[in-house]
């Protein structure tokens, strides 16, 4: 079924709605539409799509996290919503950098029920602090862990092996 809504319907909304909060937009090639916005207006502009007459967009299908370990230390983190408005068959994701130092931005849990179980997975896997979420626990990995293991700040094997033989490795 093809979409009621294009993407450049939404983006203009968006922008004509939250100006400079909207920033670059990309659209990959199953035409999904990904908009970059400031962390302070992602709340606020879910919010707005939800209630929104003609987008609808009402189903939350995922939150998830992305390092960037080579990035600017206020870009290092990427926290990513994945919406859908199943009446007009379109599909969002909103993307919003946040500081390393301090991963943190409003919970949407007061939209979106199912953003309380997302949004801990979020948490427990790459240490995003989601503000006034009613029991931000680890979710999955145990409670003594004081890292966050989806952030890419270990190398994958310990170069001081001595047993391991590359060639078995294709190296």
């Amino acid at each position: 079924m093809e979409s009621k809504l294009t993407n450049e319907q939404v983006l203009t909304a968006l922008r004509e709605q939250f100006g400079d909060a909207v920033g670059q937009e990309e659209q990959t090639t199953d035409h999904y539409l990904n908009v970059y916005v400031t962390a302070e207006s992602v709340h606020a502009m879910i919010e707005w799509l939800y209630a929104h007459g003609e987008f609808k967009v009402q189903f939350l299908t995922n939150i998830t996290g992305i390092h960037f370990p080579d990035n600017d230390e206020d870009q290092k983190m990427v926290i990513v919503y994945h919406l859908h408005s199943l009446q007009n068959n379109f599909r969002l994701r909103l993307k919003a950098y946040l500081p390393i130092e301090n991963p943190s931005i409003h919970t949407i849990t007061d939209i979106f029920s199912a953003a309380n179980w997302l949004e801990r997975e979020t948490y427990d896997f790459f240490g995003i602090n989601f503000v006034n979420h009613p029991n931000l626990t680890r979710i999955l990995n145990e409670d003594s862990m004081d890292y966050f293991p989806m952030r890419k700040e270990y190398h994958l094997e310990d170069e001081t092996r001595q047993d391991k033989d590359n060639r078995f490795f294709g190296r």
